[in-house]
């Protein structure tokens, strides 16, 4: 079975559906693995979720799904930029909003380790890591509380810069000095690990790093990596649905 990873959605559906064409996706032997941030910015967060739900796809949470889950519940008004109606006014709105929410903040494979932005550098078992987020996560949704007010799960779904220990800078642009460092600077595991989040740095393919957001809302590229092949492949935007940022 091939494994493909999939960057940084952001409601672009079509895109999505040609970059299926374009790695000649089948469900039968083939497994779609998204970065998280599926949704908001684009014009089709529904249609993105609903596509990926129906392929059985392995996804991990990213900042924007946060944001989703912090403005149905009240917590957090929508900004000028956020695209979410599709998925607020879906007819299959409550289905949808709970396939995300069962969604794990990280996913372990044997050699592969899926994440949205980045992994703390303190963490070394990425299994139990795994299984405190899941847990931490359920905690504060069950409790009305907001996952932002959770420091690993911030983390895990919003870091760029951080420290040897961890420690992120009050800002990450422009590049902050030293001591704070790409967070994968610091990554010493074994495992190739599968992020997004960064578009501003794009693509990144080092010996254990996949950075796979593009940038596709932004009017660039949507980008998979397949794992079994060892290959990247990208389709064009449709359009720059969002203005640029960071």
């Amino acid at each position: 079975m091939r494994r493909i990873y999939i960057g940084d959605l952001q409601g672009c559906r079509e895109e999505l559906e040609r970059l299926l064409e374009a790695v000649k996706f089948d469900p039968a032997r083939d497994r779609l693995h998204s970065v998280g941030d599926a949704i908001n910015r684009g014009p089709d967060s529904a249609g993105c979720v609903r596509l990926l739900k129906q392929l059985d796809a392995v996804m991990v949470l990213g900042n924007h799904e946060l944001h989703w889950f912090d403005v149905a519940a009240g917590w957090r008004k929508a900004g000028k930029r956020d695209t979410l109606q599709s998925l607020e006014q879906a007819p299959d709105r409550d289905e949808l909003d709970a396939w995300l929410r069962a969604r794990p903040l990280l996913h372990v494979e044997r050699d592969v380790v899926l994440v949205h932005a980045g992994l703390d550098p303190r963490w070394s078992d990425l299994e139990a890591t795994a299984a405190r987020l899941r847990a931490a996560l359920d905690g504060a949704l069950a409790t009305g509380h907001s996952p932002w007010e959770l420091a690993e799960v911030a983390f895990a779904t919003s870091v760029r810069y951080c420290d040897s220990e961890g420690r992120e800078p009050e800002g990450d642009w422009p590049p902050p000095p030293a001591p704070y460092e790409p967070w994968d600077h610091w990554y010493r595991g074994a495992r190739i690990v599968v992020c997004g989040h960064w578009a501003r740095r794009g693509v990144v393919v080092a010996e254990k790093l996949r950075a796979l957001d593009s940038g596709c809302v932004y009017g660039k590229q949507l980008t998979a990596w397949i794992a079994e092949e060892q290959r990247l492949v990208q389709v064009p935007a449709k359009r720059a649905w969002s203005p640029v940022t960071a």
